[in-house]
């Protein structure tokens, strides 16, 4: 009797899978400010690798409300896919082993573009994947004779080759300034990220979402040449709190592709919009109102946001 033609799996969304599928956790991503869990995800002949940070494992924070991280996550991914730039992976709100919490896609790091070591996960019911989101601290590299090396320093380790400290002169050519800072035995140096257009967008969706931890480890360089931005549970406050190293294109006119994409943003956040209507499950009428606003201001003036002087305008550490 001949065996059974083996029917293949239906194809499902990645949503769909998060949303769904069965969570398998294989260990913990040590070092993080909130429990983040490293998990198999399952469903009906698919799996991948994924992220879970539950609520119940968020620190409270002075400045946002307690237990809203992860929906904040969820929320500044639903912005992202509204822009159609793709920069922040799949990531859905979701039941878990250890009750409600944030699911994301794992993003695999283009081992040609990282300084960083492997993971830094503890194990749990399996290994880890070699490299992608939780990666920790890095070698420090001994020569930095050029910006590409120079970004093995020990405080730039995890930075994905996308920042580098170099003498503060002048930036390199593709290089944009950030500020001095200070390294080892009393140097100063220049902290500078590249001139890419995929950290541009980055920069506008952060300025967008109010983004208050842009650090070098949140930037995940993919195989295939995209670039993903990660950790976005402290977003979209209502007050000004944008904190990031991608200052370089500061007071800088924005380009043609962003002004369409906030134009659709705009749109997409109307009264009745798309995107109000999501945001409303995930924040607050007050945080919706503020995301409006900001997008306004961006199309009003044209221009990249600058460091508005009340806040810290850029995060530490920087990775």
């Amino acid at each position: 009797m001949p065996a059974p033609e083996r029917v293949p799996p239906r194809s499902v969304t990645m949503v769909e899978l998060l949303t769904k599928g069965e969570l398998t956790v294989r260990g913990q991503i040590r070092e993080a400010s909130n429990a983040v869990l490293l998990c198999d995800v399952s469903y009906e002949g698919h799996e991948a690798s994924c992220v879970y940070k539950p609520v119940a494992g968020e620190r409270p924070l002075w400045d946002f409300p307690d237990g809203t991280l992860a929906q904040r996550e969820v929320a500044a991914y639903e912005v992202s896919e509204a822009t159609g730039w793709g920069l922040v992976p799949p990531t859905v709100l979701r039941e878990g082993p250890y009750g409600e919490g944030m699911c994301q896609l794992w993003i695999d790091v283009d081992a040609d573009a990282d300084a960083g070591a492997d993971a830094d996960v503890e194990p749990g019911q399996g290994s880890s994947p070699e490299r992608g989101q939780g990666q920790g601290q890095g070698e420090p590299g001994a020569d930095r004779s050029d910006a590409d090396r120079s970004q093995a320093d020990p405080a730039l380790a995890g930075s994905a080759g996308l920042l580098a400290l170099v003498e503060p002169e002048a930036p390199p050519e593709g290089w944009k300034p950030i500020g001095l800072a200070e390294v080892a035995e009393g140097r100063t140096a220049l902290l500078v990220h590249r001139d890419d257009p995929r950290l541009r967008r980055l920069a506008v969706l952060d300025a967008v979402i109010n983004n208050a931890d842009r650090k070098g480890g949140h930037l995940l360089p993919a195989p295939d040449g995209r670039l993903y931005g990660i950790d976005h549970g402290v977003t979209f406050n209502a007050e000004n709190k944008l904190r990031t190293l991608l200052w370089g294109w500061a007071g800088d006119e924005l380009t043609a592709e962003a002004k369409d994409v906030l134009a659709g943003l705009a749109a997409a956040l109307a009264e009745d919009g798309v995107l109000t209507v999501r945001l409303a499950e995930l924040i607050t009428p007050a945080e919706t109102r503020a995301v409006r606003e900001r997008v306004a201001a961006l199309l009003a003036s044209g221009r990249h946001p600058e460091p508005g002087g009340e806040w810290p305008a850029i995060p530490w550490p920087p990775v």
